[in-house]
C-alpha cells in the first residue's frame, strides 16, 4: 500500500495541498500501471508469437499456423496487462468509491470485449483452416462463423446493457419482446441469409466453385465465397456479381455442376435446310452417294429394301412419288448421325440424334443433338465448330441448300 502512496508524500513535501496531492498521486499511480501494462503487453506479444510459431512449425497441422496468421497470440497477450491492471487499479483507487465502481464497470465490459474478439480470431482461423480440407471447402462455412459471431455480439451487447445501467436480464427480456417486430425488420436479411444457408447446405444446392448462371442479377460464373448475406461470383469477364443468399432458394438459377460431373458437355443447335432443295433421290444419285463411305453401307442395304418393297407391291416408278423412296434430306441425316458417332470429341455413350423441327418460313430445321467428351469451354467451342464446319460443307454434296436471307445491297446510281 506505501508503494501507492509514495507521490503522495512527494507532493507534500512539495507543499501541495492534501487534496491535490492526493490527485496528483493518483494521477502518477495510473500514469505508471498505464506504462508498466504497456511494456508487459509488448513482451508478453512477442513471447506469445514466438512460442505460438515454435508451436506451429513443430506440429503436423495446419491449424496452429492460421491461429498465428489471424493474430490470435497478439490479442491473447493483452491478458496478461489486464491481469496487472486487474489487481493494481483497485488498489490506487481506494478511497474513491465511485470512481472504482466505474471502473469495475468498464473492465468488465473491456474483458468481455477482449474475449469475443479472441473468440473471433479463433473462428476465422477455423474457417481457413476447414476450407482447405478435402470435405469442407466447397461449404459455406463463411455463413456459419458470421451466424455464431452474429450471436456473440448479440450476448455481449446485451451483457454491457446490463453492466451499464443495473438492468436484470428479466426487466431486458420484456423490454426486447416489446421491440422484437422492430428486431427481427432490421435482422430480416441476416436471417433469411441464415436460413438460405442452411437450405443450401443441407439440399447441396450451391457449393464454392460451381459454375452458375443467374440472369436476374447477371450472373454467370463460378462461387467464390458464400456469405450470411450475399454469395459471390466470379463472371467469365472478370467482374464479380453479388447476389442475396436468400435468392438462391427463393428465385430460379442454373447450377452446371451436374454437366461437369457428367459424361459430356450438350450440344444442341440446328442448321436450317431450304426446303424447295429437299428431292427423292434417283438411282443414278444414289449411285453417287455411295462414293460418300460413311452412308456407302446405308445406302446398299436401303436400297434393296425398298427395291423388294416396290417390287413385291407392283408400285409404278414411272413417278418417284410412288411407293418408297429415298430422299436427300434423309441420306443427309443418316450422313450426320454416322459423322457424330465416329467424331473422337463426341461421347458415343450419351444421346446422339439428328433430327427435323417444325418447318418454319426460313427453311427446315435439322437439329444436332450430342455430348462432347472435353467439358472444357474452350475445347467444348472448337470441337462444336469443327463439326459444324463439316456438316455446312457437306451440305452441298446431297444437293441441298441451306437458307440464308437474300443480301439487300442497294443499287448505286450516277447522275
Amino acid at each position: 500500500m506505501d508503494l501507492f502512496r509514495w507521490a503522495y508524500h512527494v507532493f507534500r513535501k512539495l507543499h501541495f495541498t492534501q487534496s491535490a496531492a492526493v490527485y496528483g498521486n493518483l494521477a502518477v499511480n495510473l500514469v505508471v500501471i498505464a506504462l508498466i501494462s504497456l511494456v508487459l503487453y509488448y513482451v508478453a506479444r512477442r513471447a506469445f508469437k514466438w512460442v505460438a510459431i515454435v508451436m506451429a512449425r513443430r506440429t503436423s497441422t495446419s491449424f496452429d499456423d492460421f491461429l498465428v496468421l489471424n493474430g490470435v497470440p497478439k490479442r491473447t497477450a493483452w491478458i496478461v496487462p489486464l491481469l496487472v491492471v486487474q489487481n493494481t487499479v483497485p488498489v490506487a483507487l481506494e478511497g474513491f468509491v465511485y470512481w472504482e465502481y466505474l471502473f469495475n464497470k468498464g473492465f468488465t465490459i473491456l474483458t468481455l470485449l477482449l474475449a469475443i474478439r479472441i473468440i473471433g480470431s479463433v473462428m476465422r482461423s477455423l474457417r481457413d483452416y476447414l476450407k482447405q480440407q478435402p470435405g469442407y471447402n466447397d461449404k459455406p462455412i463463411d455463413s456459419y462463423i458470421q451466424v455464431v459471431m452474429i450471436m456473440l455480439w448479440i450476448f455481449a451487447a446485451i451483457t454491457m446493457l446490463l453492466i451499464l445501467f443495473n438492468v436484470q436480464f428479466g426487466a431486458l427480456l420484456g423490454t426486447l419482446g416489446t421491440v422484437s417486430a422492430v428486431i427481427i425488420l432490421i435482422f430480416k436479411d441476416t436471417l433469411l441469409g441464415f436460413v438460405a444457408s442452411i437450405q443450401i447446405s443441407v439440399n447441396d444446392i450451391v457449393r464454392i466453385g460451381d459454375w452458375i448462371t443467374f440472369e436476374k442479377f447477371g450472373a454467370d460464373g463460378y462461387v467464390t465465397e458464400i456469405n450470411l448475406a450475399t454469395v459471390r461470383v466470379q463472371n467469365f469477364d472478370n467482374t464479380f456479381t453479388t447476389v442475396p443468399t436468400y435468392s438462391l432458394i427463393s428465385d430460379s438459377f442454373k447450377n452446371w455442376r451436374g454437366m461437369l460431373n457428367s459424361g459430356g458437355r450438350r450440344i444442341k443447335r440446328h442448321i436450317l435446310i431450304k426446303a424447295n432443295s429437299v428431292k427423292f433421290i434417283t438411282e443414278p444419285e444414289i449411285e453417287r452417294l455411295k462414293k460418300i463411305q460413311l452412308v456407302t453401307e446405308y445406302l446398299t442395304h436401303r436400297q434393296a429394301d425398298i427395291e423388294k418393297y416396290n417390287t413385291e407391291n407392283n408400285v409404278d416408278k414411272s413417278l418417284a412419288i410412288n411407293g418408297r423412296n429415298l430422299t436427300n434430306l434423309g441420306v443427309f441425316r443418316k450422313y450426320i448421325n454416322s459423322y457424330i458417332e465416329n467424331h473422337p470429341g463426341v461421347n458415343s455413350d450419351l444421346t446422339i440424334m439428328c433430327r427435323h423441327l417444325q418447318p418454319t418460313d426460313k427453311g427446315i430445321p435439322l437439329e444436332i443433338y450430342m455430348f462432347t467428351k472435353d467439358k472444357r469451354w474452350i475445347n467444348h467451342e472448337y470441337i462444336m465448330a469443327d463439326i459444324f464446319d463439316h456438316i455446312i460443307a457437306a451440305v452441298g454434296y446431297f444437293d441441298l441448300e441451306l437458307f440464308e436471307l437474300p443480301s439487300q445491297g442497294k443499287e448505286v446510281v450516277e447522275g
